[in-house]
């Protein structure tokens, strides 16, 4: 008699044609190699090259990213566990979600922008069946609750309807035309980002001069090569994979999905040239957060501000204030923290190297400071991350 484990077939139905879709599939990888004995079958598609279940195909559970109704239908049909990994098609029965937290995404997003001075906001999304409405809903009432102002680009077209590419060109122009500057824009991904910054060139707008640009996700291709290249929200796409099939492995061992979906925080902003800017115009405090961008990691305190910028400590301070709700030494503070949660994302440093490149005395004091920021160590964090 075999006493081997059964090979559990996994259907995969996650697009390949991004970065993110394949740090997914990465992830879904990892649990399988380590926890389970699956055969997966990797984003089959139809006639028509859309993502679909063969026909004799016979499974155990099935991780999608739904994208429309008929593929929702064809999935749930199969009477096996099922795992969703985008917000689309969100909170349907029976369906256990594994899904980026938008609220974060939009936290993340804002004060970035927030950071460079920025007070007017606008959002851009173009209707499209690939993204639900959820992205540009967390960020626009983050802003609005802000006392700030969020414009947010509405053709007028449904989604569906095909719009050429100079029509669009052209509708776009005239709702760039109509917003205040300097701007900030938060785009739903990286394509309509780069999308953006081409029309944006081709209407002599200057960026991020005149209009800033964040993208909500990371493709790195698309990120890249635009011009300039483009700012972005880094997704944890590899963890959404590895805890969905986290999720179907329970789900086929017999547990029922959770009753709320699984939110996965983004590791960051991943920032480019498209928002290197500070739309602030007060010279003293530009060149005072310039000065910090350069020397942040240096030991730096803020009587080497002074020095650089010559006005009084409490003038500086009132300053700051005003522009950033925060004092000179908060924000070195802040520079350095950040540039030590994205040295743990993206590197194998240890903390106490980590804590020398963002100008901490030591591995101590960069613990306790990132422990209060963040809420949690930094090797608490980093455990979190060895599956993103």
């Amino acid at each position: 008699m075999d006493s081997r484990p059964q090979t559990r077939q996994v259907a995969v139905l996650v697009e390949t044609d991004d970065s993110w879709g394949c740090s997914v599939i990465r992830g879904i990888a990892d649990y399988s190699q380590n926890h389970g004995h699956w055969n997966l079958l990797l984003d089959p598609q139809d006639h028509d090259q859309r993502s679909a279940l063969p026909d004799l195909w016979n499974g155990h559970g099935v991780i999608v990213r739904f994208g429309n109704r008929l593929q929702v239908d064809q999935v749930r049909k199969r009477k096996v566990p099922v795992v969703n990994v985008d917000t689309l098609f969100q909170g349907l029965p029976g369906v256990c979600d594994v899904i980026t937290d938008d609220a974060e995404r939009a936290q993340l997003a804002f004060h970035h922008l927030r950071d460079r001075g920025f007070e007017k906001f606008a959002y851009f999304a173009p209707p499209n069946h690939r993204y639900s409405s959820k992205r540009g809903e967390e960020f626009i009432q983050l802003v609005r609750a802000a006392g700030l102002e969020c414009h947010e680009y509405k053709p007028g077209y449904r989604v569906g309807r095909k719009i050429g590419w100079e029509e669009q060109q052209r509708r776009v122009s005239r709702w760039l035309a109509s917003l205040p500057r300097p701007i900030a824009i938060f785009t739903v991904d990286a394509q309509r980002g780069r999308q953006l910054a081409e029309i944006c060139y081709m209407a002599g707008i200057r960026v991020p001069d005149q209009v800033a640009i964040l993208a909500g996700d990371t493709d790195d291709l698309m990120c890249e090569v635009c011009t300039p290249p483009l700012s972005s929200v880094a997704l944890a796409g590899r963890r959404i994979g590895y805890e969905a099939a986290a999720a179907l492995d329970r789900m086929m061992n017999g547990e029922r999905p959770p009753a709320q979906p699984i939110r996965i925080p983004p590791h960051g902003v991943i920032s480019r040239q498209s928002t290197d800017i500070l739309a602030i115009d007060d010279d003293t405090v530009v060149r005072a957060l310039r000065f910090i961008q350069q020397r942040a990691f240096q030991d730096i305190v803020v009587k080497d501000i002074l020095h650089e910028v010559p006005v009084s400590r409490r003038s500086l301070e009132i300053q700051f204030r005003r522009y950033l709700g925060r004092s000179p030494a908060e924000e070195i503070r802040r520079v350095r923290l950040d540039k030590g949660r994205e040295l743990l994302a993206r590197t194998d440093m240890s903390i106490g190297e980590i804590a020398s490149a963002c100008g901490f005395a030591n591995g101590t004091r960069f613990g306790v400071a990132f422990r209060k920021r963040f809420g949690k160590t930094p090797l608490a964090y980093r455990k979190q991350l060895t599956r993103s």
